[in-house]
């Protein structure tokens, strides 16, 4: 075993960018012998990556990743874009449905292509390199950063409100919080997996007692007759379809995160039983919680008041718990902080996988050989979070990311049917019927195309960072032919990085 005493050995380094894009699992290695998480050093000199979570670990990284800061931000924005509450609530149902559509889906697709990287692989598998590089741009450059940015944002919005409870927080302490935030949990996730998985598991405990002191607290108020504002329930509901699809942009958002346990799969215990029970039991799970909690927001809170604050919990605590009302701002924090855990540890692990298959920075595939984690990635998740924080407007923030997040996530289901065409005989423990993917995709043309006319400016942007990754891809993963002094250097950075951050290549060392 290796020891903290140890060396990096010294070995040969590939080109930052692998040129062909070939997968690495054609070393001969059993689909799902390796992870990205827990890492040992074999007798053999060989590092291999355990499977180690289970069916309740599967269940705390996707209801931990999706709750976090959606349902205390995403309500002011789908009110905003459906303009009543009735219509409020069938949006939010709505897209609890539809994402449990897309997990079916994804069950099929993790256990017949039992890989991490998600969408990642798939679309590799079906499509090739091209549309998969894209995709893992897309994702690690705006998706993943982006949303870790917002839940961020969020942690510390509430963090500050009990200091600031009459007036509009300082904009820059929010922003300086939220970067602590992020600092806090990639030192966390660099240092040992044990303790990221732990704070995975309290908070998302804490996050649902939250929730659930909410819902029960708006069973009283019903109890109490306070229902007015479901009376007309409908009533000022807006019909131009393109507000109606940033309403649903914000609902997702909130949803967002019911794909990242097939990010990690291969660190899964008996992925075939265990992923479709934790994409069901969780997504179940968090459309009813969703769901109550805005009925108990609206049994206190009008929609004029909603629409004036994003913070629409600390409302709600503030005309009910009188003086215990700064309990809410805490559990609210205590629900983004381990939201922005969740999105760092699955997301570290996609980075992981793209180094791993060439398409990304080969230091990034690389383990911290004392502290066994893939350092490199988490690392450079949270730098780029960072980057994000230059903007503290959080609508404009999830507008980036809906558009890039369902344009990437509805190709990953064309997928699924374009392998039923290419690979009819690919082993599928799970089979969904094809009506189920061809709904979810009729859909997503839906949220893809019309927020070009509603939100031109945010997808405008979306859309010209997913371009940018076409460049990239020709000049690091097609042009074969680069300068010699240009590979040279890259060589020397890698192996600088390496020897930096003590970390080491997955494959075995000769």
């Amino acid at each position: 075993m290796a020891t903290a005493d140890d060396k990096p050995q010294s070995v040969e380094m590939d080109p930052l960018f692998n040129a062909d894009g070939k997968k690495t699992d054609d070393d001969g290695k059993e689909p799902g012998a390796s992870a990205a998480t827990d890492v040992t050093v074999d007798t053999g000199g060989k590092i291999e990556l355990k499977q180690k979570l289970s069916l309740v670990n599967g269940i705390t990284v996707i209801v931990g990743s999706i709750i976090g800061s959606g349902i205390f931000v995403s309500p002011k924005g789908v009110l905003a874009g459906t303009g009543s509450v009735g219509l409020a609530l069938v949006v939010w149902v709505l897209s609890g449905i539809y994402s449990m559509i897309g997990a079916y889906c994804y069950a099929e697709l993790g256990t017949a292509i039992v890989r991490s990287g998600a969408d990642y692989a798939y679309l590799f598998e079906a499509f090739g390199p091209f549309l998969a590089f894209l995709r893992l741009w897309v994702e690690c450059m705006i998706v993943r950063p982006c949303s870790q940015a917002i839940v961020a944002l969020t942690f510390a919005y509430y963090v500050i409100e009990p200091l600031f409870p009459d007036c509009t927080q300082p904009d820059d302490a929010v922003r300086l919080l939220a970067a602590v935030c992020i600092l806090v949990l990639t030192f966390v996730n660099c240092m040992d997996v044990t303790w990221a998985t732990r704070v995975q598991d309290i908070f998302t405990y804490a996050k649902m007692l939250a929730l659930i002191l909410i819902i029960i607290t708006g069973f009283v108020q019903l109890g109490r007759g306070e229902y007015e504002h479901f009376q007309n329930a409908f009533e000022d509901s807006k019909t131009d379809i393109g507000e109606i699809s940033l309403a649903f942009y914000s609902g997702l958002f909130a949803y967002n995160g019911w794909n990242y346990l097939n990010f990690v799969i291969e660190e899964l215990k008996d992925p075939y039983r265990n992923l479709p029970k934790a994409i069901w039991i969780s997504i179940i799970l968090v459309t009813s919680v969703y769901t109550l909690t805005n009925i108990a927001y609206f049994t206190t809170v009008s929609p004029a008041e909603v629409l004036s604050g994003a913070a629409v919990a600390v409302m709600f605590s503030k005309r009910l718990y009188s003086v215990m009302w700064w309990i809410m701002p805490i559990f609210v924090s205590l629900s983004t902080f381990g939201g922005v855990n969740g999105i760092l540890f699955t997301t570290a692990r996609l980075f992981y996988v793209g180094g791993r298959e060439g398409h990304m920075p080969k230091v990034l595939s690389m383990v911290q050989v004392q502290r066994l984690t893939p350092l490199p990635a988490v690392a450079f998740m949270g730098l780029l979070s960072l980057l994000y924080l230059a903007s503290s407007d959080m609508y404009a923030l999830i507008n980036y990311v809906g558009f890039a997040t369902w344009l990437s996530i509805g190709m990953a289901i064309v997928s699924l049917m374009v392998l039923r065409r290419t690979q009819p005989n690919l082993p599928r423990p799970i089979k969904v019927h094809l009506v189920w993917p061809i709904i979810y995709t009729i859909v997503t043309v839906y949220l893809v195309v019309l927020p070009l006319y509603a939100s031109p400016v945010e997808t405008g942007i979306g859309l010209a960072i997913i371009c940018t990754g076409v460049p990239v891809y020709l000049i690091f993963v097609v042009w074969k032919s680069k300068p010699k002094a240009f590979d040279n250097f890259m060589d020397k950075m890698t192996l600088f990085l390496q020897k930096l951050l003590v970390v080491m290549p997955e494959e075995k060392q000769e």
